[in-house]
């Protein structure tokens, strides 16, 4: 499966579509990701956004759509996740998410969801089946990560290469020796490296063929809160 992740914000839709296209994989071999963008967000907005993704990209569906970040209020984000609810339900998406949401906001739609379920109906909720976040060894975000792991949610990573900021910390490279890896082979949950090098693009891709101990993955939690990109997990409002 090659999975493309794209975003309304990116402004990527299309030139990641085209470029499926011009590749010759089929459909099904994509699990193509877009993303509700975080300004203006509402039902309606939202409702716009997952046509326009479908227009412009012509996939016939798209796999995952996350909210993008947990910004503009609950009528907001409850809003927007009731779109993407009606969305999946009619096969314009197949999977739902969400993006940069800190345990209030998970807990928050959570129990939205229960209230879609207990006004339409058991399953009418909709259900939280992945989430994005910055997440490395030093912000593993263990709240978060827990938070979804007793929920079946799929934790998803940006920036776990942390923009080549730290490949020469001291826990990095034991590792990197044992398996003859380079540091950024060493990093990563469910990774979303990205990369215009092609020779950095074929080693993002070389890490199926080693697998790190509980040991060694516990030797790589710093205890940490060091992000290197936008922090909407605080967010309050």
């Amino acid at each position: 499966m090659n999975q493309v992740d794209s975003a309304v914000a990116y402004r990527n839709e299309e030139p990641c579509a085209e470029a499926i296209r011009k590749s010759g994989l089929a459909r099904e071999d994509i699990f193509f990701t877009s993303k509700v963008p975080p300004t203006g967000m509402d039902y309606e907005t939202t409702k716009k956004h997952v046509e326009t993704s479908l227009r412009k990209t012509g996939l016939g569906y798209i796999d995952l759509y996350l909210i993008h970040a947990p910004f503009g209020g609950r009528e907001a984000r409850c809003g927007a996740w009731r779109a993407l609810v009606e969305a999946r339900e009619a096969g314009k998406i197949r999977s739902l998410g969400v993006s940069n949401y800190g345990v209030h906001h998970l807990d928050e739609l959570e129990a939205y969801i229960k209230e879609l379920e207990k006004k339409n109906g058991k399953g009418k909720g909709g259900q939280i089946d992945v989430g994005q976040w910055e997440i490395h060894p030093w912000l593993g975000r263990e709240d978060i990560v827990q938070w979804c792991s007793k929920r079946g949610v799929v934790v998803e990573a940006y920036c776990p290469l942390v923009r080549g900021q730290r490949f020469e910390e001291p826990i990095l490279q034991p590792l990197a020796k044992k398996y003859q890896k380079t540091p950024a082979q060493v990093l990563g949950y469910v990774p979303l490296p990205k990369s215009v090098t092609h020779s950095r693009i074929e080693e993002n891709a070389k890490v199926f063929d080693f697998e790190l101990t509980a040991e060694e993955m516990k030797s790589l939690e710093t205890g940490e809160y060091s992000p290197c990109s936008w922090d909407p997990t605080t967010s309050k409002d």
